[in-house]
């Protein structure tokens, strides 16, 4: 019975899907497809020709092809190898050769053409046969009577050279096979660099042989041996793709700091470190066996590594321990070292001089940037866009992380839209006298770390009204504008924490003032700023009020004034509040963006949960790095996403279906019948978890925030995306556009029925778990008046004033942060219930 936990799938996504049902099921989209009528009756019987000099790293290749065919299909595949002119399958390849150390060797183009007689597949190397092997079997998908492929001409290639996938290790550690099987299905997506995140505050993870006390004292006894290490550098490497292991320092040294105490900056004692977040302890720059050290563990990384560039991590140094060590101070005195972000530098001089002795290039975070380290050395921007800009406009090459960690639960299409290429900056010369400009400033605290500030600005009236939004310390961003009057504003951007949408009311009150005793009107915002789908408050106040320069401006007497120039050429600039400036990046620029990479970092994520949190999302990034950067459609994407998922299942081993059973089938009793089974699987089709680093900010405020929460909760059972509520959405949005749809409403309020009697259902289920009783008694309340509204919506009848008020309140309340979950249906209704009200 537990199957029906997850294969139960809403009648509402076979409508929506249909139109797009012969789309080619590949991810990544190749650079060109031109597809022709026709198949190709392939057969479980291969006779393939390899026309390339060394074959046996080809061959290797097939055998595991074969494999993964036969685990897609069911059929035995018989093959064997035969000369050209008798062959149904020919690769050919220039150069046989295991993936090079340097990237500027990569060649990762092919050829495919599938004809009614052949499968022909052409590369300059080898790389290039394993990537259009893997699109081969994303052809033959999971076919079962037998295999028939389409008549298709692929031409590809990549669009960034650097395309990775961070997995950390260190803050929970995962066994040999399970790295394996994320490797696997990295080459399934073509991803050709495996970031390998070694050692953190929280363990040391990789057997050093100089310095013995890292895995034995700061492991917990979970660590990789030598052997391990060569065996998965090796298993990547045969699949096209480079490990590039990272060693943080000098911060995140906490694992560090428990085994070689005498290498830090503060003298301790040190224990090990369980509690998530930015630590204190740090190498001594001033200790020259601190060198040694490094230069020490890094001969032992270039044994086992052989890609050309090491990570050094670099991010998140909290300089106390260094401002209040005397001896450092003397140091940094005696060597001209002003502050704390010059004796970072002068750490990573000191560290790149020996990577460079051990033939090694330096990559690290944004905070190791610096005008006296070398140009050779690559920028990894978790900082976002403007870390890009301004690494490259400074002549650093650069990758992007932001907008593709994928532990944080967001939507695919928001990882879809967020490209390593920054956007343009944004130009506000053409703002005309006559548009009036008012702007904000805000502050949206949270529960963990420094609240986000910055100011908006709404410019103009009407249609032609825009909104600009900068954040401290961030690179202005126009937003869209959904609505704007005197009294409100609604505007949404995606940000570096997700999607960010703006709903804020105006209103004057007075405020105490500077002055002693006296008050002052001033007008203040209020409202919330829903970040992913969890609602933050904001508040703030007007700080510019510019009403339109064309009312009371003489121009003709202005233009006489200045000799005919006009004086407010730049003025809609100086009518905006100051941002933070951001490089014009020219074509030059652009090249030193060698691509991105996925990050998946480990705080709310296990060894029981990886493939549920990486996969099918990963495919997406790994096609926005690979392919045109015009491919934009999110439709097509969700299609083609929800097939290479069902392919992965079976033709790599992936999990993340199989991993929410699991984690379901725990949170049941054994003695649970059908109907509450059913009533479970239904349930969570209302729920999401909470978007961004909400779950870390709830456990922060409200545990330990540490290795010790538990991750065997409702939510740890969640998808990132919520897939059957994604498709009754886009329902609903073509019921809103005409209410007159029958089919669509009566979709629409079953599925609503369904889901409150669910609710209803639940009820018996949390009697041993009472803290689902709010969340059943939210979705229930929810999906009753979702059917109210659908049905006044209907009858064109109204809502009072008091039924406004009463599901306002309602939906507030379901879409606050629950057990770390959203109760996600609540924004459907209140797309409902504004279509009373808003245009």
């Amino acid at each position: 019975m537990i199957r029906y936990l997850v294969l139960i799938v809403s009648f509402i996504f076979s409508a929506c899907a249909n139109a797009q049902a012969d789309l080619l099921p590949l991810m990544p989209w190749p650079q060109s497809v031109v597809q022709q009528h026709g198949q190709l009756q392939l057969g479980n019987k291969w006779l393939i020709a390899i026309d390339a000099r060394k074959n046996g790293e080809i061959n290797a290749a097939l055998k595991r092809i074969v494999k993964r065919v036969e685990l897609q299909t069911g059929q035995k595949i018989q093959w064997k190898l035969v000369g050209t002119d008798k062959a149904n399958v020919i690769i050919k390849a220039n150069q046989v050769a295991p993936i090079s150390d340097f990237i500027k060797d990569w060649d990762e183009s092919y050829q495919l053409t599938i004809s009614t007689n052949t499968v022909t597949l052409s590369a300059n190397q080898s790389l290039g046969v394993l990537r259009g092997l893997e699109t081969l079997l994303q052809l033959i998908g999971n076919q079962h009577q037998s295999i028939q492929l389409p008549l298709v001409s692929i031409q590809d290639q990549p669009r960034f050279k650097w395309r990775g996938l961070l997995l950390d290790t260190s803050r929970h550690f995962f066994s040999v096979n399970t790295i394996k099987r994320q490797i696997d299905a990295m080459a399934a997506a073509k991803y050709n660099i495996f970031h390998w995140h070694l050692t953190d505050d929280q363990g040391w993870r990789f057997e050093s042989k100089k310095y013995p006390k890292l895995h034995k004292l700061a492991s917990d006894g979970e660590y990789y041996s030598r052997k391990q290490i060569r065996e998965i550098v090796s298993y990547a490497r045969e699949r096209g793709i480079q490990v590039l292991p990272e060693i943080d320092v000098p911060g995140h040294a906490s694992a560090i700091a428990v085994a070689y105490p005498e290498l830090m900056s503060a003298p301790g004692p040190y224990a090990m470190e369980y509690r998530w977040g930015v630590h204190k302890p740090l190498l001594n720059p001033a200790n020259e066996k601190v060198y040694e050290f490094v230069d020490g563990l890094v001969e032992e990384v270039t044994e086992l590594f052989p890609f050309e560039y090491l990570h050094i991590g670099g991010d998140e140094v909290d300089p106390e321990h260094w401002n209040t060590n005397p001896d450092i101070q003397a140091f940094m005195k005696a060597n001209g070292l002003k502050d704390s972000r010059a004796l970072h530098a002068y750490f990573n001089q000191r560290v790149q001089k020996i990577l460079q002795r051990h033939q090694r290039k330096m990559i690290g975070w944004d905070e190791i940037q610096h005008k006296d380290l070398p140009k050779d050395i690559l920028i990894h921007s978790w900082r976002g866009p403007d870390g890009v800009s301004d690494a490259v406009s400074h002549g650093f090459q650069a990758i992007l992380s932001t907008g593709y960690y994928l532990d944080q639960p967001q939507y695919a299409s928001y990882h879809y839209r967020n490209d390593p290429i920054p956007p343009a900056p944004v130009v506000v010369d053409n703002i005309s006298a006559q548009d009036a400009i008012n702007s904000w400033r805000f502050e949206m605290p949270r529960k963990r770390g420094k609240p986000v500030t910055g100011s908006f600005s709404l410019i103009g009236e009407g249609k032609n009204a825009r909104a600009l939004v900068d954040f401290t310390g961030k690179s202005r961003r126009e937003a869209k504008l959904h609505s704007y009057d005197e009294e409100s504003a609604i505007f949404s951007l995606d940000t570096w924490m997700g999607p960010a949408q703006f709903n804020v009311t105006f209103s004057d009150k007075k405020v105490p003032a500077s002055v002693k005793g006296l008050s002052k009107e001033r007008t203040i915002l209020e409202g919330t700023i829903l970040v992913g789908n969890a609602p933050y408050s904001i508040s703030g106040e007007k700080i510019t009020n510019n009403p339109s320069l064309q009312k009371n401006t003489d121009f003709e007497n202005l233009d006489k004034k200045n000799n005919g120039k006009n004086p407010l050429k730049n003025s809609a600039q100086k009518r905006l509040p100051k941002t933070e400036p951001v490089a014009h990046l020219s074509a030059e620029n652009e090249a030193l963006i060698l691509g991105g990479e996925a990050a998946l970092w480990v705080e709310i994520v296990d060894e029981h949960s990886i493939d549920l949190r990486l996969w099918p999302r990963a495919f997406v990034v790994a096609e926005r790095l690979w392919s045109a950067r015009s491919l934009q459609d999110e439709s097509t994407l969700y299609v083609r996403m929800d097939k290479v998922a069902n392919w992965a299942e079976k033709s790599v081993g992936l999990l993340h279906n199989s991993q929410q059973q699991a984690a379901l089938k725990k949170l049941v009793s054994d003695s649970a019948n059908a109907t509450e089974i059913m009533s479970l699987a239904t349930f969570i089709q209302t729920l999401e978890p909470a978007h961004y680093y909400h779950r870390q900010h709830e456990k922060s405020a409200n545990e330990s925030y540490s290795k010790a929460d538990p991750l065997n909760r409702l939510v740890d059972a969640l998808p990132a995306e919520n897939e059957n509520l994604r498709q009754f959405n886009l329902r609903l949005e073509q019921w809103l556009k005409n209410p007159q749809d029958d089919e669509n409403y009566h979709q629409l309020r079953e599925q609503f029925s369904v889901w409150s009697d669910a609710g209803i259902k639940l009820l018996p289920l949390v009697k041993d778990r009472s803290q689902w009783q709010s969340l059943a008694e939210k979705v229930q309340k929810v999906s009753q008046w979702g059917i109210l509204l659908l049905d006044r919506r209907l009858q064109g009848a109204l809502i009072t004033e008091n039924e406004q008020e009463e599901v306002k309140k309602l939906l507030i309340n379901a879409q606050k942060i629950d057990q770390e979950i959203i109760v996600a249906t609540a924004y459907s209704v209140e797309k409902i219930l504004y279509s009373f009200t808003r245009p």
